[in-house]
């Protein structure tokens, strides 16, 4: 009986965090409009009529839940979390993701809770689990944040080569620095054309282009983007030839990306010692050393037997 109430139990807090995580906060663009506009708060959760009852009925509820959480939270832990949203490409509110947090913790803990009275009851051990798995559940959060911010960099530094050669030939061939990013944030597709596009729409109500750049660099967390930056804001305060700049810097990332490739390739040989060593050595030796050894146990334990 315990365990079907624990699986009920933990089935719905999953859905309920799933509704949570669903609760989006809008697009990237809408996000840093507000924030242009001076708006402090977190864009409303709008549920469509595309989508399910309960969607629009418990997503609300898990945006609510996660703004209360946040009224207790110190500033600097939503400001970190906030930002690595961000920088993931704000998949979820900072109040659905609060309140998905919240769920899936609530469900660890009475997972823990089940498995100690099925342990006969708190003692030692079954303390130790029950204290462990809402640990789990903070960090099953935090890994799946942190694994979406590094799929979105991942993205971005494949794709920055390819753009920057596009950005340099757009301004050699006459375009202004913001026609170019534009019409790159218009050909190419990914999360990068997304920041450049919030970028562009920045520019074009009254922010200064260098404080968009760094707002950009902030919010991608890519070191190459900020390196990139850097030189354009540098050469913009020198007067130095933005095309010359864009052109040294797109040579500079294609010579980085080679460098990463070849990491990678090094790296190789010695990922793939623990496949060989744990899975493919064993049966190797089962298929190699097991007729071996059958004769050699039919001849030496047989043949001791028949003497």
């Amino acid at each position: 009986m315990l365990l079907v109430l624990g699986i009920m139990f933990i089935a719905g807090a999953i859905g309920l965090g799933a509704m949570a995580l669903n609760s989006k906060q809008g697009s990237l663009l809408e996000a840093r409009m507000a924030t242009l506009r001076g708006e402090t708060r977190a864009i409303e959760y709008k549920p469509t009529q595309s989508e399910s009852i309960t969607v629009r009925v418990l997503g609300p509820m898990g945006e609510s839940l996660g703004r209360r959480i946040s009224s207790v939270l110190p500033t600097s832990i939503l400001r970190s979390i906030d930002q690595r949203l961000v920088q993931a490409g704000q998949p979820v509110s900072t109040g659905g993701f609060l309140g998905a947090v919240a769920i899936l913790e609530a469900a660890m803990f009475g997972m823990g809770f089940l498995m100690a009275m099925s342990m006969g009851g708190f003692h030692g051990k079954s303390m130790l689990i029950a204290g462990t798995m809402p640990l789990l559940g903070f960090v099953l959060a935090r890994t799946w944040l942190e694994n979406r911010v590094r799929t979105r960099q991942h993205e971005i530094i494949k794709s920055l080569p390819d753009a920057f050669d596009l950005i340099t030939t757009c301004v050699e061939a006459g375009l202004g620095l913001d026609a170019a990013l534009s019409k790159v944030a218009e050909k190419v597709q990914g999360p990068f054309a997304d920041e450049l596009a919030v970028m562009s729409r920045e520019v074009s109500l009254g922010k200064l282009r260098r404080d968009a750049l760094k707002d950009m660099a902030d919010r991608v967390g890519v070191p190459d983007l900020s390196i990139f930056i850097n030189a354009v804001i540098q050469a913009e305060t020198m007067g130095t030839s933005i095309a010359t700049v864009l052109r040294v810097q797109a040579d500079q990332m294609r010579v980085r990306r080679r460098q990463r490739a070849e990491a990678q390739a090094y790296k190789a040989p010695v990922k793939m010692v623990f496949p060989l060593v744990l899975c493919i050595f064993p049966t190797l030796f089962l298929v190699i050393l097991g007729p071996a050894a059958i004769s050699l146990y039919d001849t030496l334990v047989k043949g001791n037997i028949g003497k």
